[in-house]
C-alpha cells in the first residue's frame, strides 16, 4: 500500500517566513542528523529498543496463530482487560481493520473497555455469556490499578459461571518472569504470553498483546506483520531527508521552536479515528519530558490533539483557522474508499441539491480536507498530510 508524507504546507513558500520552513536549511538539517539516526540504529542493534523486531518474530506468529484457531469455536466473545498502551493500539487495529458494526454480526464479539467506569462494565454483561467468552489480561507489570481492579470485577463473574473452572477462560500477556500476573498463573493454569523485557507498553502493538484480538477477529496477522517490515524499511532509510518519519520528527521539532506546542492529528476517515487516539498516547507518553537526557529542568512536550474530519470542522476547526497559531496539524487522507458510488438527487425540485449529484461521499470527504487544508494555509497555520491510498 502506498503511504506518502506531504509536508509542502509548511514550508515558507506555502505559509511565509515567519511561520514556515526553509526547504533547503530542513535539507542541511537533515543532512547533519546522522549521529541522531547512528544512536537510534545502535539502540536497535543492541537490543534496547526491542519493538524493531517484533514484525520479524515468525515464532511468535505462529503461536498465535495456532492459539487463536485453537480457542476461536469455544467463545462467542473477548473481553480485553488493559488500559493505556494495552489498550489503544489493539483498539485502533480493530476499528480500521474491521467493520464499524462488527459485533452486529462476527463472532466473538469484541469489547475493549479501557476505564473503570462500574456502569460501563456492567452493561456488558448483558451482552455476553461469561462461560463462552474469554477475558485477555494484558500488564506487563500485572499491577496496573485499573487493569487489576477491572480483573477482579469480571472474576466475580467468572468464579460464579465457572467455579474453580475460571482459569480455562482467562488469556494472560504480561512480562517474561516477574509482575502480579505471573504469581496468579503459577497458582492456576493460566495461558500466558510475554512482552518482551526489551520492548514499552506503548509500543507493544505487535507482541501479543495486539495480535491475539486482531487474529480472533478475523485480521490477517501475518499480512498485518508484512505491512510492518515495509514501514520499517521505509522508516529506516539512511537518507534522513527521504526518509518520512525522520522528517516528521524534524519538522514538529522546528515547529515547536516558532511556539506550535500543540499537535494536532485529524483524520478524514471514521476508519482511522482511533488512531488518532493511539498517537495521542504515543505522542505524549514519548515526548512529555520534565528533564533533558543531561538532567537539566525543561519541561518539554507537544500537547496532542484528537480532531475528525468532517465532524470537527464543524466544532474546532474555527479555533485552528482563526485562534492562537499555536498549533501543527496532521491530516490523514484516504485515496480510494471501499463503497463510494455517486450520488443521486431524489428531489429534482430541490436544484440546491444538484451540486451533490454524481458526486461520491468519499469525494465530498475528500473535498472538504483540501478546504480545511487550504483554509489553514492561508492563514499561515501549518500543516501536513499523510496520504494513505486505502484502509
Amino acid at each position: 500500500m502506498d503511504i506518502r508524507l506531504d509536508y509542502s504546507n509548511v514550508l515558507s513558500s506555502a505559509i511565509g517566513n515567519e511561520h514556515g520552513l526553509d526547504p533547503e536549511k530542513l535539507r542541511s538539517m537533515a543532512a547533519a542528523s546522522g549521529a541522531h539516526y547512528e544512536s537510534l540504529m545502535e539502540k536497535r542493534n543492541n537490543g534496547t529498543l526491542g519493538f524493531f523486531d517484533l514484525p520479524r518474530d515468525e515464532v511468535l506468529l505462529k503461536e498465535v496463530i495456532k492459539y487463536t484457531t485453537s480457542v476461536k469455536e469455544r467463545f462467542e466473545s473477548y473481553v480485553h482487560i488493559g488500559i493505556g498502551g494495552s489498550s489503544l493500539g489493539p483498539i485502533a487495529l480493530h476499528t480500521s481493520l474491521n467493520s464499524a458494526y462488527y459485533n452486529m454480526d462476527r463472532q466473538p464479539a469484541m469489547f475493549f473497555p479501557d476505564n473503570v467506569d462500574p456502569d460501563w462494565l456492567d452493561e456488558i454483561l448483558p451482552h455476553i455469556n461469561v462461560k463462552k467468552t474469554l477475558f485477555h489480561v494484558v500488564s506487563k507489570s500485572g499491577g496496573t490499578a485499573e487493569t487489576a481492579s477491572t480483573l477482579l470485577y469480571f472474576m466475580e463473574h467468572l468464579k460464579k459461571a465457572l467455579g474453580e473452572n475460571f482459569y480455562r477462560n482467562l488469556l494472560f500477556t504480561t512480562d517474561p518472569h516477574a509482575g502480579l500476573l505471573n504469581q496468579i498463573a503459577n497458582e492456576n493454569p493460566i495461558k500466558c504470553f510475554r512482552i518482551p523485557q526489551n520492548v514499552g507498553g506503548r509500543f507493544s502493538v505487535f507482541t501479543a498483546l495486539g495480535l491475539i484480538p486482531a487474529a480472533l477477529s478475523g485480521i490477517d496477522i501475518a499480512a498485518l506483520m508484512r505491512g510492518a517490515r515495509k514501514m520499517d524499511a521505509l522508516t529506516g532509510r539512511e537518507d534522513l531527508f527521504d526518509n518520512p518519519a525522520f522528517m516528521y520528527a524534524l519538522i514538529h521539532t522546528e515547529m515547536m521552536k516558532r511556539g506550535k506546542n500543540i499537535s494536532v492529528m485529524m483524520p478524514y476517515s471514521n476508519k482511522l479515528r482511533d488512531v488518532a487516539d493511539w498517537y495521542r498516547q504515543l505522542w505524549a507518553e514519548s515526548l512529555g519530558k520534565r528533564f533533558d537526557r543531561n538532567g537539566k529542568r525543561v519541561d518539554v512536550g507537544q500537547t496532542p490533539v484528537k480532531a475528525l474530519g468532517a465532524t470537527d470542522q464543524h466544532s474546532q476547526v474555527q479555533l485552528y483557522v482563526e485562534g492562537p497559531n499555536d498549533k501543527i496539524t496532521t491530516f490523514l487522507e484516504v485515496g480510494h474508499f471501499k463503497h463510494n458510488t455517486p450520488l443521486e438527487n431524489h428531489f429534482p425540485y430541490i436544484v440546491d441539491f444538484d451540486y451533490l449529484a454524481g458526486k461520491s461521499l468519499g469525494q465530498l470527504l475528500n473535498t472538504e480536507k483540501s478546504a480545511t487544508e487550504l483554509a489553514l494555509t492561508n492563514n499561515r497555520r501549518p500543516n501536513l498530510t499523510l496520504k494513505l491510498e486505502k484502509v
